[in-house]
């Protein structure tokens, strides 16, 4: 791949455009865990290097359990980054979309070379790009007869996107 691949590909990348704030929202909350625990302990007279380093040890826990993922799509290709090495999966050959409910919602998708990747579909409705990559791609698996599971799941998350752009278009022009 030469340098010009290279940078049309990345011109032609979208990514989650809220990841930084949240990133920062993630900072901020751990660092007031710190700072309030260690207040609390220098307040009672009970900070120790020990405990201050459990209370470091804590809010660390805290920034790595909140850290978001960073989802990017390009053509026929989405991936998610944690802090683990980037998970990717080819839209254009996906096998499965499941949507996973718990404590929180989950997308999960599965191509036919066996990438897999979780995703919060909220990261979709804030960023209708990111949704349209998949969405295209989604379709040419549709087309190809690779989507064996999810149709259903990608009609609901359509549907759901859709409801909550109007939404924001009618709050954004004060007809809400």
């Amino acid at each position: 791949m030469g340098c010009r691949d290279s940078a049309r590909e990345l011109a032609d990348t979208t990514h989650d455009l809220r990841w930084a704030r949240d990133v920062r929202d993630s900072v901020r909350c751990a660092g007031m865990l710190l700072v309030l625990l260690l207040l609390l302990d220098w307040g009672t007279e009970r900070l120790t290097l020990r405990r201050g380093a459990l209370w470091v040890g804590l809010s660390l826990l805290l920034f790595l359990v909140l850290y978001p993922a960073r989802v990017r799509a390009g053509a026929n290709w989405l991936s998610s980054r944690r802090l683990l090495p980037e998970r990717r999966v080819r839209t254009d050959l996906l096998v499965s979309v499941r949507c996973l409910d718990g404590v929180s919602r989950r997308l999960l998708l599965r191509d036919a070379l066996g990438g897999r990747v979780e995703i919060d579909p909220d990261v979709l409705v804030r960023n209708p790009r990111l949704w349209l990559r998949l969405e295209a791609g989604a379709r040419k698996s549709a087309a190809n007869g690779t989507l064996r599971c999810g149709a259903t799941a990608l009609r609901r998350l359509s549907l759901h996107i859709d409801r909550e752009t109007a939404r924001e278009v009618f709050r954004a022009s004060g007809l809400e």
